[in-house]
């Protein structure tokens, strides 16, 4: 039971989930203390000090307590955002929104190329040089490899 126990542990999978565990809880504890300490109290200054807590709802004896509910959702609100412009943040330092572009081709390019390319497969051509033979590069950059024998009927 022992060495199956270290064998559990020892299982990357089951470090990594550890350390996951251990990053997110320190990383919580920075996004909370960011909206609880900042965000909140800027947000208190902005709309006068309300105090959401305080709104409750009575009906006969029970007290439905309305405003623990929409504090909690600000909160959350306040923490998604957090998250989403610290992602945002470390996607730009790492450089992850790098843009790439293609090029985009009509019908009407595409078939003239291929048009070009039948052309040339009727005469010889001398501009092949280091090529193999039947392999051909069209305009836009796409690597085309023909049959150099033609059954013929």
């Amino acid at each position: 039971m022992w060495s199956e126990f270290k064998q559990f542990i020892s299982r990357g999978n089951v470090v990594d989930l550890a350390i996951a565990v251990i990053i997110g809880s320190a990383f919580g504890k920075i996004v909370e203390s960011l909206v609880q300490d900042m965000m909140m109290p800027a947000i208190g200054v902005l709309f006068g000090g309300i105090n959401l807590e305080g709104l409750h709802l009575r009906i006969g004896a029970e007290v439905i307590e309305l405003g623990k509910f929409l504090q909690a959702l600000v909160d959350f609100l306040l923490v998604a955002m957090s998250i989403f412009l610290m992602i945002k943040v470390v996607n730009r330092l790492k450089g992850g929104e790098k843009q790439y572009k293609v090029k985009q081709t009509t019908n009407l390019e595409v078939l003239q190329e291929i048009r070009d390319i039948l052309k040339d497969d009727q005469k010889p051509s001398l501009r092949q040089g280091f090529q193999r033979p039947g392999e051909e590069f069209t305009k836009s950059g796409m690597k085309i490899q023909m049959r150099t024998e033609r059954k013929t009927r």
